[in-house]
This record gives C-alpha cells, sequence and structure tokens, in this order.
C-alpha cells in the first residue's frame, strides 16, 4: 500500500508541475480596453475578450491590442510655405484602434506608421497654403490633416479622431516685417476712422447751418450759450452781449 502511494506522489509531482508551467500559457485575462488577436498555428482565428482567454499551448499565440486612445507627437517639421515662407511647425495626433484584427494583419506596426503618415501629411497639407491661412485659419488646417490621415489609416484599422497643429514658429526677420504690417494696419485704420469723424462732424454742421439759415433767431441763442459755457467760475474775463441788431444799419451800408 504505501509502495502504490508512493508511486502516485512520483507521478502527481511531475503533473503538477506541468500544469504550473501550462496554466500561465493557457490562461489569459484582458481588461476591458484590450483585446486579444489569436492565431493558432500561424492562421488568424479571431479577436477575443475582454475577461478569460483560453489557449492551446505551444498552438495559440495572442497578440494583445489596446483600444484607448493614444497621442502621437509630429516632430518639428521645417515646411516652405506656398508664398515661399519658411515656418517650422509640430503637431499632436489623436487616434485608437477600431479594428483589432488588421491592426496587426496589415500593417506592421501601427505606431510608426501613423507617426511617419503624420509627419508626411503636415509637410504636404501646410507646404500648400500661404502663410496667412496657416496662422488664421487653424481649425481648417487641422480638419483636413485628419481627413488625409484618417483616409489611410483606415485600412490599418486605426481611427484617427483629431490632430492639433500646436506651434507655427516664424523666423526673426518675418516676425518684424508682421510687426510692421501690422503697426502700418493700424495707422490706416486710425486715419480711416479720423475722415469719418470729421465727415460726420461737416454733415452735422451742415445740417445746423440749414437750421440756423431757416431760424436766425437760433444763432443769438447759441451765442448766448457760448458766453455762458466760457463764463465759468474763476474767469477773469468778463463778456458784455451786445444786440446784433445794433450793427444791422452799418452792415448794410
Amino acid at each position: 500500500m504505501l509502495e502504490r502511494t508512493a508511486d502516485a506522489f512520483v507521478w502527481l509531482i511531475p503533473l503538477v508541475i506541468l500544469l504550473l508551467f501550462l496554466l500561465p500559457q493557457m490562461l489569459r485575462v484582458l481588461r476591458e480596453y484590450e483585446r486579444g488577436v489569436i492565431f493558432r498555428l500561424g492562421k488568424l482565428i479571431g479577436a477575443k475578450g475582454p475577461g478569460l482567454i483560453v489557449l492551446i499551448p505551444m498552438i495559440d499565440r495572442m497578440v494583445k491590442m489596446d483600444l484607448r486612445i493614444v497621442t502621437i507627437d509630429v516632430p518639428r517639421q521645417e515646411i516652405m510655405t506656398r508664398d515661399n515662407v519658411p515656418v517650422t511647425v509640430d503637431a499632436v495626433v489623436y487616434f485608437h484602434v477600431t479594428n483589432p484584427e488588421a491592426a496587426v494583419v496589415r500593417v506592421e506596426n501601427f505606431l510608426r506608421a501613423t507617426s511617419l503618415l503624420s509627419q508626411t501629411a503636415l509637410r504636404s497639407v501646410l507646404g500648400q497654403a500661404e502663410l496667412d491661412e496657416v496662422l488664421s485659419q487653424r481649425d481648417k488646417i487641422n480638419l483636413t490633416l485628419q481627413s488625409i490621415i484618417d483616409h489611410q489609416t483606415e485600412p490599418w484599422g486605426v481611427k484617427v479622431t483629431a490632430v492639433e497643429v500646436r506651434d507655427v514658429a516664424l523666423p526673426d526677420g518675418m516676425k518684424r516685417a508682421m510687426a510692421r504690417q501690422a503697426e502700418t494696419e493700424r495707422e490706416r485704420r486710425a486715419k480711416i476712422i479720423n475722415a469719418e469723424g470729421e465727415f460726420q462732424a461737416a454733415e452735422k454742421l451742415v445740417q445746423a447751418a440749414g437750421m440756423i439759415a431757416a431760424e436766425p433767431i437760433a444763432l443769438q441763442l447759441r451765442f448766448l450759450q457760448t458766453i455762458r459755457e466760457i463764463s465759468s467760475e474763476h474767469n477773469t474775463t468778463t463778456f458784455v452781449p451786445v444786440p446784433i441788431d445794433l450793427f444791422a444799419p452799418f452792415i448794410k451800408k
């Protein structure tokens, strides 16, 4: 009896060791944002998860994919705009995997491929735009970049959610030229506003002259009001109003 028990333990110990070695390869637990792409003897079986995944040891191989949004920085690019202005631009690309099977089978490294494609698209789009468009129409350029990159990455199972041009660096000479241009533009606007004010004042004066011509007594009332404004407190000048009618005979002569 003791010999049979000893023989059983002899066989049980290797079995337990084998199970301890195979269980980590057989059972995998995937989180909610993870998917496992299963290959059986090199053939694609499909994507599984989340939860507990059972694999056949030595036969199945699993590639884990993360479905969360990934952010990549597009390195600074030296770009010549359409109006021949050199600028240095960098950007940020936001994307996530929508088809884990395509992201594994159709592209070797979707992160590197998306990064290189973003650099190429950034240089292409900004090279076709003028400097004013790059500075003032940033939202339009972002949407154009997103559309181009997303169209290229769609077969890879990658969805581009947003592209943001982060910084546009200009040469010092261009900065000074733009500052002079802005100053000149402000001076032009100031002159136009001043001229419009003079024009409106002249219109009001013409209207006032028409009213005074229709009612001459208005001129005398305005004269008295002006005297009142000048004869303010602490003023040493004395004004004596004289009726204009007294000088009428002399003016007629």
